[in-house]
């Protein structure tokens, strides 16, 4: 087969039609057919970018990224020895060719990130922060890596709130939109300390997809060119960003349109060539510095300097593995809450029939939930997020109760919280648990924003799930050496003292991490002594602070309800913060939407125990790749966004 690069680069657009149109890029029928995969059964339809389940505007503090619509009848990929799923398949097809090449899950996750950062940059990018959770099958341990950002020094614990203490205005032209939203990315620093300990590529080699990508051209997705749309009034504001998506009339660049990024060609080549370091010292920090302080059109600047990017740290943490019935769960401790909030709430559900309750109608969509179990599941989540409010922030400023998470995740203490949940009446709102005298304050929680998932398995047996951020979409707008940079402080509480006068766990303080919601999670099964046995289950999600509701519906979907990954990625979308409100997703077609959810039998059973229920449209970004035994993995992308699952395809 002769090579035609337009046929990659343009794959985007198409990918969203049919995931198999990907072939054409490989040099030989061989590779083409070992990293392209057209789903089982009835052909992906593209996503609508607008109408119904995708509105063109909304309110991005509880969603994070406009909403994309449905791709229904998705079917499971099965893959032999290796798969990857991404949110693009531009990323997931260049992260295969790694895994095809005999290269690691890291070194495939690596080449996913930066492309990613070029073809989605709304959701993630070097600009951003990640968690990563490693399983290394060689010997049976997990790792977890903590990439999040990080506060200026200079950052005081009222940065967000206003100008100076002097100046008491809130920053121009607001707090997300100016400097003071941006930390110290933190990406590139740990994707170098995973791939130092668990690469097989040569660093330099893994950037070369992306820098080529950048050079030659990629066609805007419909996803992307929504997402621009959307942000098209925020990102006129910095110049930089401006030039590189909007036209030269100050209109939204459109989808099908090929955009080239020299300036992040020449920023990767950098990095392929020197390392993390040729990002956090030199030229391309000065610049990160440089824009992060721009007055330009009145904004606020940051207190960012120099010596905040050359101090950055990846720091190495201990994987907070739970049981649930006869599973082991491994997923991020803090400061990410991903981890202890999703356990938490498994915990409390293993005190309930939950297996009895399964999905009705099942079908490639994931079938129709039953409102009982929606019910208690939204009860559990509403538990554990209290607990997760009060308590969870940077350990390193703030100690969780017990000085450990197991505090959170403790049988017992979840077996207590359990008995708090009425089987036929919504709890509305929950008390955190009394944990012993941790003097913090339970105030006003931040929203969270979007982000972007890859799980990856390779042929040696390894995992990697990485949940990877510039939190809100495009961050915090500025754009600078090609990529966008973050607004992730604004994870932090903006006011840092609760109603009673005690300080709230997750303030902004300097050097401080900000609380997240990220929740990349490995399972294993478990022998009869309760030891870790095989890798079962990779998975993980954007959403914000509604990534932990989207990764219980998608474990309790495989573990309790034995859907295939697909099914329960595709499933209906539901769970509840700790309001009122619980969330299902009208974007779903068991779903009926219309006159906001009032002839849908699930919310008319939800709203007569109680529940505010809320039928907007949900923006996961879910991926599964599930351990089949001795025929390989099998695996499933959301049909929300445009990922999907390629591999060495059965």
């Amino acid at each position: 087969m002769t090579p035609r690069r337009r046929t990659w680069i343009g794959a985007t657009t198409a990918a969203v039609l049919v995931v198999g149109v990907l072939a054409g890029c490989s040099t030989d029928e061989k590779a083409a057919a070992e990293c392209t995969s057209t789903p089982n059964g009835t052909p992906v339809s593209a996503a609508p970018a607008t109408g119904t389940g995708a509105p063109t505007s909304q309110n991005l503090s509880t969603n994070p990224e406009i909403a994309s619509g449905y791709r229904s009848g998705m079917t499971a990929v099965r893959t032999s020895t290796y798969a990857v799923s991404t949110a693009n398949p531009i990323a997931t097809e260049a992260a295969c060719r790694v895994l095809r090449a005999g290269g690691t899950a890291t070194d495939a996750l690596v080449t996913a990130q930066a492309v990613l950062g070029l073809v989605e940059p709304q959701a993630s990018g070097i600009g951003g922060g990640a968690f990563l959770v490693h399983y290394d099958a060689k010997s049976r341990t997990v790792d977890t890596y903590d990439g999040r950002e990080t506060a200026p020094a200079a950052a005081t614990e009222n940065y967000l709130r206003w100008v100076s203490d002097t100046d008491r205005t809130e920053p121009a032209p607001n707090a997300r939109a100016s400097g003071r939203s941006i930390g110290v990315p933190g990406v590139l620093r740990m994707l170098e300390l995973a791939h130092a300990e668990h690469g097989m590529s040569a660093w330099k080699e893994l950037f070369d997809p992306a820098i080529s990508l950048s050079d030659s051209g990629f066609e805007i997705s419909p996803r992307l060119a929504g997402q621009i749309a959307e942000s098209a009034k925020d990102l006129a504001a910095d110049e930089a960003a401006r030039g590189y998506f909007l036209e030269a009339d100050g209109s939204p660049k459109k989808s099908g349109t090929v955009l080239t990024n020299p300036a992040l060609a020449k920023t990767l080549s950098a990095i392929a060539t020197d390392g993390a370091k040729a990002f956090y010292s030199g030229a391309i920090a000065r610049d990160i510095v440089e824009a992060a302080g721009s007055t330009a059109g009145g904004r606020t600047p940051s207190a960012l300097t120099t010596t905040d990017l050359a101090d950055y740290q990846a720091k190495k943490r201990s994987a907070l593995c739970t049981g649930y019935r006869k599973y082991e769960l491994c997923g991020m401790p803090a400061p990410s809450s991903g981890g202890s909030t999703v356990a938490a709430t498994l915990g409390i559900l293993a005190n309930f029939d939950i297996p009895a309750l399964r999905p009705q109608e099942l079908d490639a969509n994931g079938g129709r939930p039953d409102a009982q179990a929606v019910h208690l599941i939204s009860e559990a989540e509403r538990l554990a997020y209290a607990d997760r409010n009060k308590y969870v922030a940077d350990p390193d400023f703030v100690p969780l109760p017990g000085n450990s998470a197991l505090s959170l995740v403790h049988p017992q203490y979840l077996k207590e919280r359990s008995t708090l949940i009425d089987p036929q009446r919504s709890m509305g709102t929950a008390e955190p648990g009394n944990l012993g005298p941790v003097p913090l304050g339970n105030g006003p929680q931040p929203p969270e924003h979007g982000t972007s998932h890859i799980s990856v398995i390779d042929k040696y047996g390894n995992a990697v799930a990485m949940t990877t951020t510039v939190e809100s979409a495009f961050g915090s707008f500025h754009l600078v050496d090609g990529f966008v940079l973050n607004n992730q402080l604004t994870d932090f509480a903006a006011d840092p003292v609760a109603p009673d006068g005690t300080p709230v766990a997750n303030r902004l303080q300097p050097n401080k991490r900000p609380r997240s919601s990220m929740a990349p999670t490995l399972v294993f099964d478990r022998d009869d002594q309760g030891d870790r046995g095989e890798l079962k289950l990779v998975t993980g999600s954007p959403g914000g602070s509604v990534i932990i509701q989207f990764v219980v519906k998608t474990l309790v979907n495989v573990l309790d309800w034995g859907l295939d990954p697909q099914q329960a990625v595709s499933g209906v979308s539901f769970g509840a913060g700790n309001t009122p409100v619980t969330g299902v997703g009208g974007e779903h077609p068991r779903i009926d939407a219309s006159d906001n959810g009032d002839h849908d039998p699930l919310v008319q059973k939800l709203r007569a125990m109680g529940h505010q229920v809320s039928v907007a449209p949900q923006s996961s970004g879910l991926s599964a790749l599930q351990h089949n035994g001795k025929d390989g993995w099998i695996g499933g992308a959301d049909p929300r966004r445009e990922g999907a699952v390629l591999g060495d395809t059965r």
